[in-house]
């Protein structure tokens, strides 16, 4: 009875159009398919730890609507000596959480623990050409580099954390990860592992409270029943996939309490190798492989047609962007001339080497519907020219951590979500190898490491733009990993937020402004 009940009830909110009651005026509640690990930011190495130790923590800079840097809890700085120093001066109006003055004093310690090798951050390489921090006094901080360092004021955007409480610590300890205190506009309230995380705003935050009093990120790893819960006011905020958008939103329940945006993610997906395997070493199986794949097949089946094939680690429209750099194009008859000169050949509909058949296994995280669709469409594509493929689906923690961490995969179908700045160090130098950090393909090219240097290593634009347009052609001919797409954002939010203003950073960037009047307090109103 109890089901039948229920089904009754969706029906009726079906039939009438309105979804049901839920007091929580000043609140919004997101859907997330993956719970947080760590909220430290120099740990926080999943988006949902990166997003949720975003709001609770503050760098010196950040990134404005139109992708500028700009002064964060740094109210200005100074760059001198051709790049060598930066002197940052800081606000004094800032508390930390409990109430302690934020000081110079903390920019010093994040520094010394960021750089610490008993720290298992990948942020460290962000700071590396640093060759001292000082605190002349509480309010700036003076920054010495060995050499120029063109990414500079955007590595100092990650959250700093604060010397009163963490000095001397083991910052790799869950505690400190479960119990963040920092400068920013919303603090922890409570973590249940696996269901929610609550925040709630912080009143004395030196931009003044913000308008929205409570931020919850609730985790529902099936995407269908995060849905749901989105149209029956379970939750205010959801990231579309494109069926949903193209379906759904603009359906009359969609267009009466949902505002929609539509523009290109920050980032990319990508079918990535494990090239420590064998059968991957041989760029010519690479090229191959990426001959065998339509990406026009997968933006229209798995994306609905929103989004654009990506033939590099830049994003168009970015000035590191090589436009030059062409894709290796759909032929599945140059795949298999390929395929014959590293020594396989197709042996009754299967690709074999010394009788060894052609297969690999996919892995990728559960709770993305596109990159599940993306995965089954390689499938079928290099089902053609011979390669048996396999699909793993596993949960998010055990995927990052006992997989790619450890480096126990063929393949790997994931993003990078990337930073307005085009510097790559971290993801494609050949020594970024180590667990937990982000050369987990372990790519290696001299060339390339060499250009990674030299970009981060001169302000001067021209000579920053050659070496990344040459990395974008390397990278596109070494097929570390096949770039799939760069997708197009597709997210729905309740009406009753207002003052959302949609920019080149997406929609985010301005979320201590949004407000509810006090007439739309209610789900539906």
């Amino acid at each position: 009875m109890k089901f039948i009940f229920a089904f009754l009830v969706i029906a009726s909110l079906l039939s009438c159009n309105r979804p049901p009651r839920v007091d929580m005026p000043n609140t919004i509640v997101v859907g997330s398919s993956a719970d947080a690990k760590r909220l430290l930011p120099m740990l926080a190495t999943d988006s949902t730890s990166a997003t949720i130790s975003g709001w609770i923590f503050n760098g010196l800079t950040k990134y404005d609507r139109n992708l500028n840097v700009v002064g964060d809890l740094a109210k200005s700085w100074e760059i001198k000596d051709g790049g060598l120093v930066i002197i940052f001066h800081l606000r004094k109006n800032v508390r930390w959480q409990d109430g302690v003055p934020f000081t110079a004093d903390d920019v010093v310690f994040t520094y010394q623990e960021v750089t610490n090798p008993k720290v298992p951050t990948p942020y460290s390489s962000d700071y590396g050409p640093v060759k001292s921090v000082v605190a002349p006094d509480p309010y700036t901080v003076k920054v010495t580099y060995k050499a120029p360092y063109a990414p500079a004021l955007g590595a100092w955007g990650m959250g700093i954390i604060p010397k009163h409480i963490l000095e001397g610590k083991d910052l790799s300890s869950s505690y400190y990860s479960r119990h963040p205190v920092g400068t920013g506009p919303y603090k922890l309230k409570e973590w249940v592992t696996g269901q929610r995380i609550v925040l709630e705003a912080n009143p004395d935050y030196f931009e003044g409270r913000p308008n929205i009093h409570q931020y919850i990120m609730r985790i529902i790893p099936d995407d269908a029943t995060a849905f749901l819960e989105l149209k029956f006011g379970g939750i205010d905020y959801k990231d579309l996939t494109p069926a949903q958008y193209k379906n759904q939103a603009g359906t009359p329940i969609f267009r009466k309490y949902f505002q929609k945006f539509r523009y290109p993610a920050m980032g990319y997906d990508y079918l990535g190798w494990n090239l420590l395997k064998n059968r991957f070493k041989d760029l010519r199986v690479r090229r191959a492989l990426a001959h065998a794949i339509d990406k026009q097949s997968i933006i229209k089946g798995a994306l609905m047609g929103y989004g654009t094939p990506c033939t590099g680690p830049f994003l168009p429209g970015s000035w590191a962007y090589n436009k030059n750099v062409k894709d290796p194009a759909y032929n599945p008859q140059r795949a298999l001339e390929l395929f014959k000169e590293a020594g396989w050949t197709l042996q009754k509909g299967i690709m074999e080497k010394n009788g060894n058949p052609f297969r690999f296994t996919i892995l990728l995280a559960e709770g993305d519907p596109r990159r599940s669709m993306a995965a089954q469409i390689i499938q079928e594509e290099l089902r053609k020219i011979g390669v048996r493929v396999q699909i793993q689906t596993l949960e998010w923690q055990a995927f990052l951590h006992q997989y790619v961490d450890k480096k126990r995969f063929d393949a790997v179908l994931l993003g990078w979500e990337l930073s307005p700045d085009p510097d790559l160090y971290d993801i494609f130098y050949s020594k970024k190898t180590k667990p937990g950090e982000f050369n987990f393909l372990s790519y290696s090219n001299p060339e390339v490491d060499k250009l990674l240097i030299e970009g981060r290593s001169t302000f001067d634009m021209k000579k920053r733009q050659a070496d990344y347009h040459r990395i974008h052609a390397l990278l596109a001919n070494d097929q570390p990993c096949c770039f799939l797409y760069v997708a197009d954002a597709l997210p729905v939010l309740n009406k009753r937020f207002k003052g959302v203003k949609e920019a080149p950073i997406g929609i985010w960037y301005n979320f201590i402004k949004w407000r509810v009047p006090a007439d739309k307090t209610l789900w539906y109103n």
